[in-house]
């Protein structure tokens, strides 16, 4: 392991040289995204954490699902917000910006979701998440039948409730570590 700086307030270098298969994934993040995301710098002391992490991620975040991917980024945004999570918001942030096109929608949903001019059904997925990521054990039959009212499948509840726990579980993690995010996220999509 070399002694780079790390993404976050720990001091757990990525290992160098990273495997073939890592070196590969971070070359099409550059890519494609102009950066490695320091989440995946952060993980990458330990091949085993990194590839569980990418592996949870890209299945809840993009994998096939009734939920736009949008409607993923905004739930990420929405109880990274809840959550305080600084490297969440910034990042998802962006996300939202980019993929709905209107930099203020992705600062409503930063700030308060409640004040967002939505649809009646991203409106419900988000007070959703809300209530999950406050009181997970106090949702109910009520709870998952408003989302049918609006459209969303058992399948549609499902994934919300994964993106919602995973972003509960990487606030976390994030906030803990002082996880840091790339400074090119904060000026993308304005």
């Amino acid at each position: 392991m070399t002694k780079a700086t790390s993404p976050t307030a720990l001091d757990l270098p990525m290992l160098d040289p990273l495997p073939a298969e890592t070196q590969k994934y971070f070359d099409i993040c550059q890519e494609k995204l102009g950066m490695i995301p320091n989440v995946l710098k952060a993980n990458a002391f330990d091949i085993n954490k990194l590839n569980a992490f990418t592996a949870m991620y890209n299945d809840v975040m993009l994998a096939d699902s009734g939920l736009s991917k949008l409607e993923r980024e905004m739930i990420a945004v929405v109880v990274s917000s809840i959550n305080k999570c600084f490297y969440c918001l910034v990042a998802h942030g962006a996300a939202v910006r980019q993929l709905s096109g209107d930099p203020q929608l992705g600062e409503m949903l930063v700030m308060n979701h409640h004040v967002a001019p939505l649809e009646p059904r991203q409106r419900a997925m988000l007070d959703f998440a809300e209530k999950v990521t406050k009181a997970s054990a106090e949702t109910s039959e009520a709870d998952r039948q408003a989302l049918r009212d609006v459209g969303f499948s058992d399948r549609d509840i499902w994934d919300i409730i994964n993106v919602t726990g995973f972003f509960n579980m990487s606030n976390r993690v994030a906030s803990a570590t002082g996880m840091r995010p790339n400074e090119d996220y904060h000026a993308q999509h304005r």
